[in-house]
């Protein structure tokens, strides 16, 4: 047998070193190639797509079982329109790529690539709704949106193209557009626990909610690193977009009002997160509901029994595959230890093992990713037994998950005591207090939970009496 060395096979740098570790993992599972000719602007090399469509899968899921309609709007936005929204253009005008010539021509109207879409379709949104039977319109789009980032890129975590996830919805009424912001939660209460990732929402501050919102919900994960990493975010517009791109619907009563708007968006960040938050010093540790391949199946092979092991392992897989199970089958000509490394890299959830021994003894050998048990099953059981260990492996990620976003929450009575994770602080609501608790601190504040969190408390900077609680930690 061949044992080449692949470079995979040197061990890879302690979690506990995450900047490394996160780099050395992305590169080595061929997730991404940060060597395109345009910095911050990254080629998603094939097992790190397959994760991340599985993950828009569900995405579209929820969407669908929401009644949202998907769309696709085209890249390019006039400035023109972009120029409607004075906050939004304020906020993202430093991040624009502008395109200025076609062919030899200079355009008369500059474009722009999508930093994010309000202002590429709101005004198709005046055309398509005339009348309160339009509403409420709620869509979506997954596609890529750019923005000049002048920090540190990081794969998924902070790039220059990004992978993006936005619904747009359009209602009646501001209580309407309230009853989608409830709606959103929740769907992100069910999305993210498939990819097994607690997080917090909190009602962003003033200062730091999305340019042209009336408020912002973002969604924080804790990573390992003792930083937060923002998931998603979750926008009440109010009228603020449909009075510039004058989407106007007529109310029962003949009268014309100016809709109410939301929006919810996510990005790659959230496989950066999975990655982050679940793997370990072998490398991913991929919740099963998004593992491209739940299941590496290798066999065990001798010359005299190849043939043998080679027609069961391929019964195997296809009972598997009846069962709902993905699986793959890894017959290279390798030593099994280097399979399993590869494999283990790659966060599969399960593995299985067969050889002629296995064989005989009726049984089949299942080795958890995520805490490294193995155990022999009955063959005549596998299917069963397959998907009960994946149910296993997702509760066993989840709960390790929880703990360390409960482990991080730390209530603090002084700036002084603020360290890595999530610090809870009392705060008057001013915001000249709000901005020296993040200048004493050196970190931001994320805002106000959105499931109040009610306590008598005294703010941290000038002492007043209040009940108001924030969230205050390190960002990546």
């Amino acid at each position: 047998m061949s044992d080449k060395q692949t470079g995979e096979d040197k061990a890879l740098p302690s979690k506990e070193e995450f900047s490394d570790w996160y780099n050395e993992v992305i590169d080595r599972a061929e997730l991404s190639d940060k060597r395109y000719q345009i910095k911050g602007m990254n080629v998603w090399r094939p097992y790190g797509w397959a994760i991340m469509r599985s993950i828009d899968e569900h995405i579209r899921e929820e969407m669908e079982a929401t009644d949202h309609d998907e769309v696709c709007f085209p890249l390019l936005i006039p400035e023109t329109a972009f120029q409607k929204e004075a906050q939004h253009i304020k906020g993202f005008s430093d991040e624009v790529y502008w395109v200025r010539h076609a062919g030899a021509n200079e355009l008369d109207v500059p474009m722009l690539l999508r930093p994010t879409s309000e202002t590429a379709m709101y005004p198709m949104f005046a055309l398509w709704i005339r009348a309160h039977t339009d509403l409420p319109l709620k869509t979506f789009q997954l596609v890529n949106t750019f923005r000049y980032e002048t920090k540190q890129t990081r794969a998924f975590i902070r790039v220059r193209e990004i992978h993006f996830f936005e619904s747009h919805t359009c209602h009646a009424d501001f209580e309407d557009a309230e009853r989608q912001i409830r709606e959103d939660v929740e769907i992100c209460r069910r999305f993210m626990r498939k990819l097994c990732l607690p997080y917090v929402l909190c009602k962003r501050p003033d200062w730091d909610k999305f340019a042209g919102a009336h408020y912002t919900v973002g969604i924080d994960a804790i990573m390992p690193s003792g930083r937060t990493l923002q998931l998603g975010s979750i926008h009440q517009y109010k009228t603020n977009f449909s009075k510039p791109y004058e989407v106007i619907y007529e109310d029962e009563d003949g009268e014309h009002k100016h809709v109410h708007q939301t929006t919810y968006g996510m990005s790659e960040r959230l496989l950066g997160a999975v990655i982050a938050a679940h793997g370990d010093d072998k490398g991913m540790i991929l919740p099963p509901s998004i593992a491209p391949k739940q299941v590496v199946m290798v066999p065990i092979i001798f010359k005299d029994s190849a043939e043998d092991v080679m027609a069961e392992i391929h019964a195997i897989k296809k009972e598997l595959k009846d069962a709902g199970i993905t699986a793959t089958i890894d017959n290279r000509d390798m030593r099994p230890g280097a399979k399993y490394y590869h494999w283990e890299l790659r966060g599969v959830p399960l593995r299985l093992e067969l050889g002629a021994r296995d064989m005989k003894k009726g049984v089949v050998t299942l080795a958890r990713r995520d805490n490294g048990e193995k155990t022999e099953v009955p063959r005549q059981d596998i299917a069963k037994s397959v998907k009960d260990m994946l149910a296993s492996i997702d509760e066993g990620i989840y709960e390790r998950a929880q703990e360390l976003l409960h482990s991080s929450i730390k209530e603090v009575e002084d700036t002084r005591d603020a360290g890595p994770g999530l610090n809870r602080m009392a705060w008057c609501g001013e915001e000249s207090c709000g901005h020296q608790i993040e200048d004493d601190t050196e970190m931001a504040v994320l805002g106000t939970p959105w499931e109040p969190y009610e306590k008598d408390g005294n703010c941290i900077v000038c002492g007043k009496p209040t009940r108001t609680w924030i969230y205050v930690a390190k960002t990546y």
